[in-house]
């Protein structure tokens, strides 16, 4: 009997795991991507004094929603650049650097699974992102970003995630193309290898080493790719997806542009795609639905959406947990350094010499000693208001925290960089009722407006010479410099002192490599001095050391001919500007 009774144990155990094992199984799991938030924590912009929306404080109104229904099964992920832009990160990169930085306070109390890194993270410096990344409870990746000195990934390659039985593997890249925008300081010892090359490696090490059910990318790179100085490939996302075989999800970043649509890979299989720009004004959720057989994976159901967040109200809790934060961010940004005698715009910068550029390239000037400046409107619609200028408005004047470089520039070097500037910049105008400003019209909120073909980032206008932009012309044929502006005829043999900020400097927007014909390699002995600090520590100082400022438009360059420009820019002006 007690034989018999042993088998029938053995029989009902061996049933039970049988029965188990063919049991299908269906498990349900979100996963929620953001990417480009660029400070905006609270629903507050500090620069232009205003409510804003989107922010992490109303993403976690939404997380609310979607943790009480999901549970664990949430997965959220944020996707690279939180660490320039609003005064809330530059406080606690620069300012208050001993405690937890608040860009990793935030992340953890949200519960981030993993967070990539974007090309603005490094652009604070080794310094604050290491900092940072060492405050954040959860991975930080970057298979593609190598620390030279063991030719291993310097963050996580991936994180893999088991939920309900399901695994899933996320692998992190940033855009290689960092030495184009950066000076060398900022990432010294790292080296950021080509993306498709990256994921083919890891992908393999991925397949062996976890045996996935499910594949996201986690790409801080759009999707439109180009090469960038012969040498990085730019905004690979969707050749990564198409190329490398394995991925099912690729969420996107970096190029600011909503999307979502899936494509096919070179195996025929089908990848989603999603991006949900930036600010936190939208959100990328994937539904997954995994059906599995005990440890075999039957199916999987893959969809996704980009979610405004529009219909979600500021989190009480969360502006309750950081007040103190805000609170002292609010009184840093509120700091008055100087007055100015006029409300200054980078409206005027697209049509003609403006008082807000000029400005800058004044201040360039001073602080380099250079003969010229170069310089763009940074921000596309910015504007400092006449009176009290505070700190808050020392982020509309300049964007980013770049460098100030003064370089040795031949005169043919400095005109044909101009040229393709404003190539970029203008129509080539074959009538008086063509566009002077090179647009695209778009579908925005349901209407249709203009705004510029290229990134007015880019629109680089000069100061300390004299010269003309004949519209009618085409490249290479449009700029005509007359002479410096202190009288001294200009020479395009003569080599000059130019300041500009070190985005420039390192060949970002092409327009020193491309356009002045500079290689890669030749801009390091280019560069007669580099500032320390970022361009806005110096502006501010010596805002506050000059106390009143009056800007004014110097009028070196203009438009021309004029009875056609003048009339053109009235028009494109209204259809920019809806004024």
């Amino acid at each position: 009997m007690r034989t018999l009774s042993i088998a029938l144990s053995l029989f009902l155990l061996l049933f039970i795991s049988v029965s188990c094992t063919s049991h299908q199984r269906e498990v349900s799991i979100k996963i929620v991507q953001t990417s480009d938030i660029h400070g905006h924590f609270f629903p507050y912009d500090y620069m232009k004094n205003q409510p804003i929306s989107g922010s992490f404080a109303r993403i976690h109104s939404y997380l609310q929603a979607q943790r009480a229904e999901y549970g664990d099964k949430l997965l959220l992920f944020e996707n690279g650049d939180l660490l320039q832009g609003q005064p809330t990160v530059y406080y606690y990169n620069f300012i208050d650097t001993l405690s937890t930085h608040l860009g990793a306070e935030v992340l953890n109390y949200m519960k981030f699974d993993a967070a990539n890194v974007g090309n603005h993270d490094i652009e604070t410096g080794r310094a604050v992102f290491e900092r940072w990344a060492s405050d954040c409870n959860f991975p930080v990746l970057g298979a593609n970003i190598i620390d030279k000195s063991t030719e291993k990934p310097f963050f996580e390659p991936y994180a893999v995630y088991e939920r309900d039985g399901v695994k899933i593997a996320v692998l992190g890249m940033i855009t290689p193309a960092i030495p184009i925008w950066l000076v060398e300081t900022l990432w010294q010892g790292l080296r950021f290898d080509d993306m498709e090359t990256s994921a083919r490696h890891w992908m393999e090490v991925i397949r062996k080493k976890e045996n996935p059910d499910v594949v996201i990318g986690l790409f801080h790179a759009g999707q439109n790719a180009q090469t960038l100085g012969d040498i990085y490939r730019e905004n690979a996302s969707v050749e990564v997806a198409v190329n490398v075989p394995g991925f099912d999800v690729v969420l996107m970043g970096h190029d600011h542009t909503l999307e979502s649509r899936k494509v096919a890979n070179v195996q025929g299989d089908s990848v989603l795609l999603l991006n949900p720009a930036h600010l936190g004004n939208y959100v990328a959720e994937v539904e997954l639905t995994v059906i599995k057989k005990g440890k075999k994976l039957i199916d999987k159901i893959v969809k996704g959406d980009l979610v405004s967040m529009d219909d979600y109200d500021v989190s009480k809790a969360f502006v309750d947990e950081f007040k103190d934060e805000e609170s002292i961010v609010t009184e840093f940004v509120s700091n008055k350094i100087g007055n100015i005698s006029q409300t200054i715009t980078t409206r005027d910068a697209y049509f003609g010499p403006s008082a807000f550029v000029d400005l800058i390239h004044s201040l360039q000037m001073e602080i380099s000693g250079a003969q010229i400046s170069l310089a763009a409107p940074l921000s596309f619609d910015a504007s400092i208001a006449q009176g009290d200028i505070t700190v808050g408005d020392m982020f509309n004047l300049y964007k980013y925290e770049n460098m100030l470089y003064t370089m040795r520039l031949q005169g043919k070097e400095l005109k044909n960089l101009l040229e393709m500037s404003y190539a970029l910049w203008t129509n080539q105008m074959t009538s008086p009722s063509d566009h002077l400003l090179l647009l695209k019209k778009e579908a925005y909120q349901g209407k249709e407006r203009y705004r510029f073909l290229n990134s007015s980032f880019n629109y680089d206008s000069a100061a300390g010479i004299i010269y003309t932009v004949d519209v009618t012309k085409p490249e290479g044929e449009k700029v005509t410099i007359y002479r410096l502006a202190d009288g001294t005829p200009f020479d395009e043999e003569t080599y000059y002192t130019v300041a500009m900020n070190s985005y420039r400097g390192n060949g970002g927007g092409e327009l020193i490599t491309k356009g002045a014909g500079l290689s890669k390699d030749e801009l390091q002995s280019r560069i007669l001095t580099a500032t320390t600090k970022d361009l806005r520590y110096y502006l501010m100082e010596y805002i506050q050391e000059h106390q009143h400022i009056t800007p004014r438009a110097f009028n070196q360059w203009k438009f021309i001919p004029e009875d056609w420009t003048k009339e053109a820019a009235k028009r494109d002006y209204q259809l920019m500007f809806n004024e």
